[in-house]
This record gives C-alpha cells, structure tokens and sequence, in this order.
C-alpha cells in the first residue's frame, strides 16, 4: 500500500484526539494488506472561488480506489476530514460516481467510509448536484451489488441520504454522527436545545431511529465487524454467498430446543438462544441488535451454507409485530432475496401489537410490509414454529400460504385464529357466565385444553398440509440442513430479476 501521505499536523492531531484515524489509516486498517490500488489520485476542484485553488486539497478529499477484503474484492472511498473538513465538491463527487459505476460494472461490493462536514458550500449548487449523481447511483446498484456505508465523523444534511439508500449502516459510538439538521439549526427552528449525541449519535440511530445497523466501540472494532459481514455476502446478485467447511456435525442435536417446546407459551425467552443452538459452530451475526428488539434478523451457517434468519423475540413486547418491527423484518427479507440467501423464520408470536398508537402509526400499512417481501421472496424459504401462531401474525412470518417452502412444527406449538384462552371466553361466553363463581377458572381450564387439542394443534394444522411436518425438537438443525440441501438449487441467481433494496 502506498505510504500514507502527510497532512498538516494540527488537522491531524485533531483527528487522533477524537479516537479517530486518517483516511489513509482507516484503508489500511479495513483491507488486506497491500491490496489498495487507488485512482484519480489527482483529481482536483476547478473551483477557483474563496481560495479554494490555494488550498491544493489532496484529491480533493476523498480517496478512492479498490481493495481486497477477505481475498475478495471491493470498491472504496474514504473521506478525508483533513482536508477541508472532507466537504463534498463536484469532483469529489464525480470521484466516488466514478468506482461507483466500475463496482456496478465489475459485480462487487462498494463500501463508503464516510467522514465529511457535508456540502462544500464554496463550491454552490455544483456540490448538490454530486450528491445527486451519487444519489442516483446508490438506487441503481440495490439490490445488484451490497453497499455499506461507514459513518467515521459527522455525516450532515443531505449527505445522510446516500448511506440511507445503502444496505448496512455502520456507526463507532462517540465519534459518529448522522442528521439532517444539526443542533444549532433544531435550536433556532423549534427552540429544541439537544447536543450532537443525543440528537444524531450512534444510540439514538441504533436504537430509536433504526438508521444504523451495526455500532462499534472504536474505528477497528468497526473494520472487524465490516469485515465479518461481508463474508456472509456474495459479490453481487449474480452469485451465492460463499461455502464454507465446518466441523459441526448436521447430526448435532438441539436439546434447547426441546426446553423451548417444554416451556409455557406466555413465557418469554431470548430467541437468541434457539438461533445459536441451530447455527454452525453457535455463531450469530445479528443485525439491527438494538432496534424493534421484538424481531431478531441475522446471519448464521448451516452446514457451511450462508442463512438468513428473521425471528419473533418473546423477550421484547411478547414478541409482537409493531410498526418498526414490520419494517426491520420486511427490509432484511428483502435483502436476502435479492442475494440469493436462504431465509430461515422461527414463529413465536401471538400476533400485532394491539393499540391506538399502532393503529394511529400505521400497522396495517407496515405490517403490509412484511407479507408482500416474503409473498415476493424466491429464495428456499425454512419456516419452523416453535411455541404459537396466532392470527394474521402467523400468515405474515412466512406460512405457507405465502409459499413456504418447508414448514414444520415444533409438537407443542399452537397454530390458530387466536390464543385458545381467548377463544373460549368469546365461543362459550354463555355457559362461562352461568357457571358457578368458584367453577369459572375451572371450566375456563378445561375449555382451553379441549380447544386447543381440536382447533391449535400443530397435528390438526398439519393434516391441512398448512404445516409440512411436526419434528422431534432435537432433530431441528438436522431436519433444517437437510431442507436447505434440497432447496439449494431452487433458484439461479443469474435468472434472478434484479429487485431493487428501497429503503422501508
């Protein structure tokens, strides 16, 4: 790799005291070693406007190139925030189109390592106009090549809309920062005092906004976790995620699972638990970990083939579907088709979160989501109920009605209209009200168990064909692996209309 060039010693200071490296030091830090091949090294602003000329700013501050990560190539751009502040002018700009356009050509990721105060206001209109090229190619290359944008600095006004178009958000807690409005403007408009953290910091887009998908403690924390993502992605639609060797047995037995299927329905338990149990080696990469926690979504192996894994949690609002759930979920399943990884769904859900706010925020909207990205979804699609299954919920998470491939049944789960509790009060509301004080819970208990038997067993949903197989617990990764082997050809990824990844 090419030595890194110097920068005036102050700017650079200031970078070093904030936890932060230089945009040189970042590419070394993220690609394998002597990888980078940089371009258009000399590009320079034709701005001759507020001594722009006079500044002879390095590439005009941004570098640009491809590397290799993990043996793989990719496209990169770094922003240099010590160079103007990293603003972005109209050959800046055209510099990031430009491997932009080759990444899109080649069929290899592109990844934004992005650390800019935002337009260079210097430069006017023609500053805007560049976001709009790169604007314009970040909706081109979804859905065709994985992007990934890295947030090292500020990232203000427009500028946080190219990464908003980008597959996967990264953020390093303390150092990153995405709005629209920075505070000073939120204060003057709405009379709001908020700091940089609190209104665009790493908390606040990971767990409020869903802006970020990932958050890092520190610059390499975050190139390791870049890094591991990308071994879970192909190149581009055009190929499958890559295979792996294991030493974990597909034989390997589940005993969590058979805990789960013991447990009571309305108990809550990390779903995260049941995902490791199932996954090679017991490895998960989750994504979104801190946003609509009521749904996990995730990459794990299976027998050495890449899974996408979208999962009702019980140990957040019971697991519901509410607005940002639907949205997390229904984005991931869209990513996942249109890069040919197989999805994996465990149902355990009683249905959509009841309540004005939803009703009010727009839950049939959202939730409408979901149904259509896996109506949508070509992929082999796996979906295994583990506890209940209740109502419009249960169709959503991948039933098959919406062309599930395989869906099995863990033996204890409930797969109905509603909670069998719920049921009886309304179908045998007349004799529960005629029923003696103290016979009440009794008979309520017997209804239940009846009702369920006939109308919530996974048995009574299977001889429907609604589910393909009731499966012993400790069979699960086993039964799993050996669905996703006979799926493994379902769909060519070269015949795989290209689909577009919009941001939900």
């Amino acid at each position: 790799m090419e030595k890194a060039r110097t920068s005036p010693a102050d700017k650079v200071e200031a970078q070093k005291k904030k936890g932060k490296f230089t945009a040189r030091e970042r590419l070394q830090y993220l690609l394998d070693e002597n990888s980078f091949f940089e371009i258009r090294t000399l590009a320079k602003s034709r701005c001759t406007d507020f001594g722009i000329a006079e500044k002879d700013l390095k590439g005009d501050g941004v570098i640009t190139g491809f590397g290799r990560i993990n043996g793989r190539e990719v496209a990169i751009f770094a922003q240099d925030f010590t160079q103007l502040g990293g603003s972005l002018g109209l050959a800046h700009a055209q510099k990031i189109a430009y491997i932009m356009d080759l990444a899109l050509e080649a069929k290899i990721p592109v990844i934004g390592l992005l650390d800019s105060g935002g337009a260079r206001i210097q430069e006017g209109v023609d500053s805007l106009d560049g976001y709009g090229e790169i604007f314009y190619r970040n909706v081109k290359a979804s859905g065709v090549i994985p992007q990934i944008s890295v947030i090292l600095g500020p990232c203000a006004g427009g500028a946080v809309y190219s990464p908003a178009l980008t597959d996967y958000i990264f953020m390093v807690d303390g150092i990153s920062h995405m709005f629209v409005t920075g505070p000073g403007v939120v204060k003057s408009a709405t009379g709001e005092d908020v700091d940089f953290d609190t209104l665009g910091g790493s908390k606040a887009h990971s767990q409020k906004s869903g802006v970020c998908h990932m958050v890092a403690n520190s610059e390499q924390d975050c190139f390791r976790q870049v890094r591991d993502l990308l071994t879970f992605l192909p190149q581009s639609c055009n190929e499958k995620p890559l295979s792996t060797t294991t030493i974990d047995s597909p034989e390997r037995k589940t005993p969590i699972m058979e805990k789960i299927c013991a447990m009571n329905p309305k108990m809550p338990f990390r779903i995260q638990h049941a995902i490791w149990e199932l996954a090679d080696e017991n490895k998960f990469f989750e994504i979104h970990r801190d946003f609509a926690k009521n749904v996990v979504v995730g990459f794990i192996r299976m027998g050495g083939e890449v899974v996408g894994v979208v999962a009702n949690n019980s140990d957040h609002l019971g697991g519901a579907l509410d607005l940002h759930a639907s949205d997390k979920a229904a984005r991931f399943v869209r990513f996942l088709n249109a890069f040919n990884i197989p999805i994996l769904t465990l149902v355990d859900i009683g249905g959509y979160l009841p309540g004005v706010e939803q009703e009010h925020g727009g839950i049939i909207r959202h939730g409408a989501k979901l149904l259509y990205a896996y109506s949508e979804a070509s992929v082999p699609k796996i979906t295994l109920v583990l506890r209940k299954a209740y109502g419009g919920a249960y169709i959503a998470m991948s039933s098959k009605y919406l062309r599930g491939d395989f869906n099995f049944a863990l033996p204890s789960a409930e797969i109905a209209v509603m909670g069998p509790r719920g049921a009886i009060e309304i179908l045998y509301s007349k004799e529960i009200k005629s029923a003696p004080k103290d016979k009440v819970e009794e008979l309520k208990e017997k209804l239940t168990k009846e009702y369920a038997a006939k109308f919530a067993s996974p048995y009574q949903t299977a001889s429907t064909g609604s589910i393909d197989e009731v499966i012993e617990p400790s069979t699960a990764r086993q039964r799993i692996i050996r669905a996703l082997r006979i799926l493994k050809n379902k769909r060519d990824p070269k015949n795989n209309p290209n689909k577009g990844n919009i941001p939900l």
